[in-house]
């Protein structure tokens, strides 16, 4: 059965709370990716604690990790999006 025809049953109530549910669950998964992110790249990039600004190379390093870790994160969305257009049924 289509999704949206489950939906169409739901009081407005329920439609909201689910709303804020999905809005909580999207944000936890976001600033979960983000932790994760800098957890991957200080781990791989910063070697010492010597000042309390990065060096020049770690510098260089963070943000080539950063831009490389949101390239692909750009890149697995653009393929799910592609692959779910193509499991949904025509006139969707």
């Amino acid at each position: 059965m289509d999704p949206n025809q489950q939906m169409q049953g739901i009081s407005p109530e329920d439609e909201k709370r689910m709303a804020t549910m999905i809005e909580g669950m999207q944000t936890r998964d976001s600033l979960r990716m983000y932790n994760n992110l800098v957890e991957k790249c200080f781990d791989t990039c910063v070697q010492s604690f010597r000042r309390k600004t990065l060096e020049k190379d770690e510098e260089r390093c963070v943000s080539k990790c950063c831009e490389k870790f949101l390239k692909h994160s750009s890149r697995v969305s653009m393929r799910f999006a592609e692959l779910n257009q193509v499991t949904q049924p025509p006139g969707h």
